[in-house]
């Protein structure tokens, strides 16, 4: 942290620091200086507010501290902009998220359960803000026109708390968005400068489109006549809501035949069109939400992929690192029920191992310093053995009775595991 502050007061001017060439710095150690630096900010906006309150003679109280979200599980979506968009002054404190009509008090548990919940319904096809593309399996930014943008810098901003709260999150994008979000990496003070535009080659488009990736690729390794075989102008064709729209790639595109010598032109404004102008208002608004929460000069020392493990963690569960790195309260590792539980997690199948994770941390993610980093404990639950084990994710922890046998530890776990949405109390 030391090295980060002289970097920020002195930048690179003639003292050494290692920040200067973070190449050298592991992801581990950056997302130790972001999580210290959010913090500081947290503390820093929290304190400003106790200021505010007690200058102007009035009475403070615990909730000023956070950023307190308030939804309606019915609602989600709507809630979770209005909050957001109400409370964008307090972005910065700490989150903390109540379900209304839920007895559920937010430890932790209950921001993973929102975050969740809220990224699966905005990225649902029928909602129309992002397309899901099967064969690259991940998602990108609806090039339709709308009137209002803020929805996609709601899902910025929530990508940005992710970060700043250190949650991950289960986003499949492309590697080229961490790379546009990075375009660049601290908000410009001139307003009419663009943002969320990087320099993208055809290998940006394949993770995508691979299909028109792969058109365009062969079109730029066709050996006869382009002009008289495709027939193409510098022109790109999209559906919108049923119908046929066609736009230039440059003044006048419509009128000029794509050749053998301009193709790589074609192909370079093609690709350049897709993953930049046609979605630019999209990424714009989205791009602002996440520096809303996470503006930071910290985010100048990360590549495009280190921010994409730091929103996602790691997808690779290793159950065995697990395991090794699990601690017990009321058990030992060689007691009979524990020794039960391992061997039916460690022969479910890989959903099952990602219902495990989730039902024990909200999250079926792994962070960025492994499994060691969940800090997973398993705790002896003296109820009965009718009960099913019991989660407490703002702790990583799970309550195990100690059930009599291998089967029926199996069956009350599936079920415990299976069931896991909501804190509402009946």
């Amino acid at each position: 942290m030391e090295e980060y502050h002289n970097w920020q007061c002195y930048g690179n001017a003639q003292r050494f620091s290692f920040c200067q060439y973070p190449f050298i710095i592991s992801i581990a150690a950056k997302k130790v200086i972001i999580q210290r630096d959010s913090e500081q900010q947290m503390i820093s906006m929290a304190r400003q507010s106790l200021v505010d309150k007690v200058s102007r003679r009035q009475r403070p109280d615990m909730n000023m501290l956070f950023l307190n979200v308030k939804v309606r599980r019915m609602h989600l979506v709507s809630d979770s902009l209005d909050e957001l968009t109400r409370k964008r002054a307090d972005l910065k404190k700490k989150l903390k998220v109540t379900f209304v009509g839920e007895a559920g008090l937010d430890m932790g548990g209950l921001t993973k359960e929102w975050f969740l919940l809220l990224i699966r319904q905005i990225f649902h096809p029928d909602y129309g803000m992002f397309a899901y593309h099967k064969d690259s399996h991940c998602h990108w930014f609806s090039s339709f026109k709308c009137d209002n943008y803020s929805e996609f810098r709601l899902v910025g901003a929530l990508m940005g708390l992710a970060v700043y709260n250190s949650i991950t999150l289960d986003i499949r994008f492309p590697p080229c968005c961490y790379k546009k979000l990075l375009s660049p990496p601290v908000v410009p003070c001139d307003q009419n400068t663009p943002v969320g535009i990087s320099s993208v080659t055809l290998d940006d488009l394949c993770q995508v489109m691979p299909e028109l990736a792969h058109g365009l690729s062969e079109l730029l390794s066709y050996e006869d006549n382009v002009e008289e075989d495709f027939y193409s102008t510098f022109q790109v064709f999209q559906e919108e809501f049923g119908v046929i729209k066609s736009y230039n790639l440059k003044p006048g595109g419509d009128k000029i035949p794509v050749t053998n010598q301009n193709r790589k032109e074609y192909v370079q404004l093609y690709v350049d069109f897709i993953l930049n102008k046609c979605i630019y208002r999209q990424f714009a608004a989205f791009y602002y939400g996440f520096h809303s929460v996470c503006a930071s000069y910290a985010l100048m020392l990360l590549r495009p992929e280190e921010v994409e493990i730091l929103v996602c963690g790691s997808p690779e569960l290793d159950m065995y690192a697990l395991q090794r790195n699990t601690q017990y309260d009321g058990y030992l590792k060689t007691d009979l029920t524990i020794r039960y539980f391992w061997e039916v997690v460690l022969g479910f199948p890989l959903d099952l191992q990602k219902k495990l994770l989730h039902f024990a941390t909200g999250s079926d993610r792994v962070p960025v310093g492994g499994m060691a980093d969940l800090n997973f404990k398993i705790s002896k639950s003296e109820t009965s053995t009718d009960w099913l084990p019991v989660a407490h994710t703002c702790f990583n922890q799970i309550c195990l009775p100690p059930y009599k046998n291998k089967k029926e530890l199996k069956q009350k776990l599936i079920i415990g595991i299976s069931n896991a949405e909501g804190f509402g109390l009946e």
